[in-house]
Order: structure tokens, then C-alpha cells, then sequence
């Protein structure tokens, strides 16, 4: 078994015998924190270092920065689709997530970091590369900001790492949780890059962490799981429905979040960024209402579910070597309704999302527009 995935066994196994997991325990330079000193660093941004910048909620967070006019340094690889950052005025740092020498130097005089990057797929033929670039190259990217000085780090988790119940039951971040609770390869990346921001936060270093629902908006360029909810309906590739619940938040929402926690956050701290708590139907039903096509009105049991997201992964992943759409990891997260509270995020953060429906009439302009639909 290869080194990444042997520590995320080691992980699970801490967490079944409730021992110290030294996989979290990372070599992160420490340095006592000072609310005042931290305030003064993060109330008046001039240059921010940006991760994913030229995804969905990294577009959106870079363009309410320079909106701010900040002094932007978005590391973006190589072989990135860059149409999200076209017309941003900012300095392209190409390098890797997973090779600090690539961006270390761009680190160098800078307010903030905002590490928006991800690998966010729920079906990979590769699991390692997920766990290198989610864990890993968090490690690495908190260490680099460390050394380098850099005044606060922000680190965008998801609301994936939440304890969530079978019974419906609205989590937040004191829900109980482990590891172990995390179904596939994305959520359990998530929540190990996860905790090493909390290590670090919670061992003096400036890291603060916000966890965003389900963002919905414009420039959902890949698009994401969800984004590809709005385009399946408008394809009438939505004939029916699972029981299941998310929690739904606009992506210009979640972009002001990432920049009240800069300002605002307690180090060591997350935030969960979410706006309403719908099942699946009320979605469909609301982008029918919207769009005047027809919501489905057929239940699928999960058990049906599960049977085609087999026959799907074997089919088209395994044998046709692309992409499936519906997967076996969906299927179990499906089973349990991803309803979150954003409390905390609204009285330490003085930040509140607004209603979704807008979000959701600008996606489904932008992925007409855009050729998705």
C-alpha cells in the first residue's frame, strides 16, 4: 500500500482505538497568536496569495478581494482552465500545490492566504492524487505561509466533514465526528486536510477554517457535483429522485464568508457557510418553478440507487475509462440529509447568506450561456 493511503489507515485505526493520530500532529512552525496583532494584519489586505482561484468558489473569492483592492498572486497549474480569472487583474503564479518550490517565493510579503484549491470528484481512479493534493498539499501550503510570515491563512474545508445523522438532524461544528464517519475518498481527504489546519491553527499558527454547504452559482465551470444537478435538469436528464437533503448557499455568499473569517475568525476555529436546507425535491422543484420544465415526480429507493451507480462505475468507469454519473459514494452520502447550521459563522463573523433563489437563476443563465444546457 502506498505511504498517503497508509496514513489514512493508520487514521482510521486511531480513530476506531481513540489514540492520537500523529498523521495530524504536523511539523508546522508555531507562533504565539495575538487577536490584536492578527486584527491589524487582516483588516487592511494589500496582497493575498489565492488557491483555486480559477474554480467556482476560488473565482469568486479572488474577484470580492481585488473588488476590495487587494493586490492579488493566484497560484494556478499549468494545464488550468483559466476562463474564471480572464479580466482579473492579478499576478499568475504557475506552480503546484504539492511542491512548495514552485510558489514559495509568491508568498513573500503577502496579508493573507486564501487555500480555496481542491480536488473535489466523488468517483477517481486514482485515490492517492486526491490525498496528495488535498492533505498533503495543505501541509505543505500551511508550512510555506508559516515560514514565509504571512499574517492569516484561510483554509476552505466543506461542510463534508460535518457530523450528519440518518435521522435529519441539523449539524453543526460541535456535531460529534471522526474519520471514520467519512464515506469515500473525497470526504476523508477533506477532513484529514481538515485537521491539519486545525493542528496548526490550534498550536498558535493564524489558521482559520470555513466549511461552505452547497455553493450554487455563476462560473461553476467543471462543473461541480451540484452544478451538474442544474445541468442534468435542463438536459431533462432528471427523470427521478432520491430522498435525500443539502444544504444550499450562494456562491457570492460564500466568497464575503472567506473574507469575514479573514477579518474575524478565532484561529483553530471553523465556520460552516450555509444558507437554506432543502431535500433534494424542493431543489428540483424550485429550478421547475424557474425554468417552467417539469420536476420529476418519481422516488427512486436508494437501494435502486445503489444498483445503477454499480452498473454506472463498472460501465463507464471501469470498462469506457470516463467519468461516471452517479457513483456509489453519491449514493451513500445520499442516504443521510446534509442539513447544517451556520450560527456560529453568524454571530462571530457577522455574516449571513441570503436567499438562494438568484443564485440559482444566475447558474442556470451561465451554464446556458456557457453551452452546458
Amino acid at each position: 500500500m502506498n505511504v498517503i493511503l497508509s496514513r489514512v489507515r493508520d487514521a482510521l485505526r486511531a480513530t476506531r482505538t481513540q489514540s492520537k493520530d500523529p498523521y495530524f500532529a504536523t511539523a508546522v512552525p508555531r507562533k504565539p497568536y495575538n487577536r490584536r496583532n492578527a486584527q491589524r494584519e487582516t483588516g487592511n489586505l494589500k496582497r493575498v496569495f489565492i488557491t483555486g482561484a480559477t474554480g467556482f468558489v476560488g473565482s469568486h473569492v479572488a474577484q470580492a478581494l481585488a473588488a476590495q483592492g487587494a493586490e492579488l498572486r493566484l497560484l494556478v497549474r499549468s494545464s488550468s482552465r483559466t476562463q474564471n480569472i480572464e479580466g482579473l487583474n492579478a499576478e499568475r503564479v504557475i506552480g503546484d500545490l504539492t511542491d512548495p518550490k514552485t510558489y514559495a517565493s509568491a508568498l513573500a510579503g503577502c496579508d493573507a492566504v486564501f487555500h480555496v484549491a481542491a480536488d473535489y470528484r466523488l468517483w477517481v481512479r486514482d485515490p492517492e492524487a486526491m490525498y496528495l493534493a488535498n492533505v498533503e498539499g495543505t501541509r505543505r501550503l500551511i508550512e510555506a505561509a508559516l515560514v514565509a510570515g504571512v499574517g492569516r491563512i484561510v483554509y476552505t474545508s466543506s461542510v463534508a466533514t460535518m457530523g450528519f445523522g440518518s435521522d435529519g438532524r441539523i449539524a453543526d461544528e460541535d456535531s460529534p465526528v471522526s474519520v471514520a464517519d467519512m464515506v469515500g475518498h473525497y470526504k476523508r481527504s477533506k477532513f484529514l486536510a481538515e485537521q491539519v489546519a486545525l493542528e496548526a491553527g490550534r498550536s498558535g499558527a493564524n489558521v482559520v477554517i470555513v466549511n461552505p454547504t452547497t455553493p450554487i452559482g455563476e462560473q461553476d465551470i467543471k462543473p461541480t457535483p451540484t452544478g451538474r444537478i442544474i445541468v442534468d435538469f435542463l438536459k431533462r436528464k432528471f427523470p427521478a429522485y432520491v430522498d435525500t437533503g443539502l444544504n444550499l448557499v450562494d456562491v457570492a455568499d460564500v466568497a464575503r464568508g472567506h473574507l469575514a473569517a479573514c477579518e474575524r475568525a478565532r484561529p483553530g476555529e471553523r465556520y460552516i457557510l450555509g444558507g437554506e436546507n432543502l431535500t433534494l425535491k424542493q431543489l428540483l422543484d424550485r429550478l421547475a418553478a424557474i425554468t417552467g420544465l417539469p420536476s420529476p415526480k418519481v422516488r427512486v429507493p436508494h437501494g435502486v440507487a445503489m444498483a445503477f451507480a454499480t452498473f454506472d462505475e463498472t460501465f463507464t468507469g471501469r470498462i469506457r475509462k470516463r467519468e461516471p454519473r452517479a457513483t456509489r459514494e453519491a449514493v451513500r452520502m445520499g442516504r443521510k440529509k446534509m442539513w447544517a447550521s451556520s450560527a456560529k459563522a453568524e454571530r462571530e463573523l457577522e455574516w449571513k447568506a441570503g436567499p438562494i433563489d438568484d443564485a440559482l437563476r444566475r447558474a442556470i443563465a451561465w451554464f446556458r450561456e456557457h453551452g452546458y444546457a
